[in-house]
């Protein structure tokens, strides 16, 4: 029996070629890795996303803690920072939509060619893919995307963001950080 959460990213780790992990134990760890991701993210965004738009009214704040964090129910039109926002409904709707199911299909394709031995990027890239999933959803659903977390430094606010961009954020990070740590090839024995 497999245990799926919580999942070690230590644990995934193995190598084909000495013999460690077998073609299928490869494949089953790499897309686990995928699937509780993708799925516990997307589930979490659609949670918030639906209590927000259910128990609030659309610009109501809450302050969670004063001076930094409040909880602002706003909708976005245009993607990070109200990119295109005042673009027409129809351009914003085709570009993003597009550009969403070709970065999905970006990062589908980059997991599948990620070396098992690498979970943390494969956990990165699932993070991405979960994020753009979620804000997707919204994207379909609504022809806008639902922003809750207001971050701000007194009269200072960061843009509002949700749970999606959490993940695209986090995930965006966790990449860097294991591209850096990469061996350089001239590193690596052979």
């Amino acid at each position: 029996m497999i245990t799926v959460f919580p999942l070690p990213l230590f644990a995934l780790t193995g190598d084909i070629g000495r013999g460690e992990v077998s073609w299928r134990d490869y494949l089953k760890k790499k897309y686990v890795i995928l699937s509780v991701t993708v799925v516990a993210v997307v589930l979490l965004d659609i949670i918030t996303k639906a209590y927000i738009d259910s128990h609030m009214s659309l610009h109501e704040s809450v302050v969670v803690v004063g001076g930094f964090l409040n909880i602002t129910y706003v909708r976005n039109p245009g993607a990070a920072f109200s990119f295109l926002a005042s673009a027409s409904p129809g351009f914003r709707s085709v570009f993003f939509l597009t550009v969403t199911i070709l970065a999905i299909i970006l990062v589908l394709y980059y997991i599948a060619k990620s070396k098992t031995e690498e979970p943390f990027m494969i956990f990165a890239l699932s993070l991405i893919l979960s994020g753009a999933l979620g804000n997707f959803i919204d994207r379909v659903r609504l022809g806008e995307v639902i922003d809750f977390i207001d971050v701000h430094l007194g009269a200072y606010h960061w843009p509002a963001f949700n749970v999606a961009d959490s993940a695209i954020t986090v995930g965006a990070f966790i990449m860097l950080v294991a591209l850096f740590r990469r061996p350089k090839e001239h590193d690596r024995k052979p």
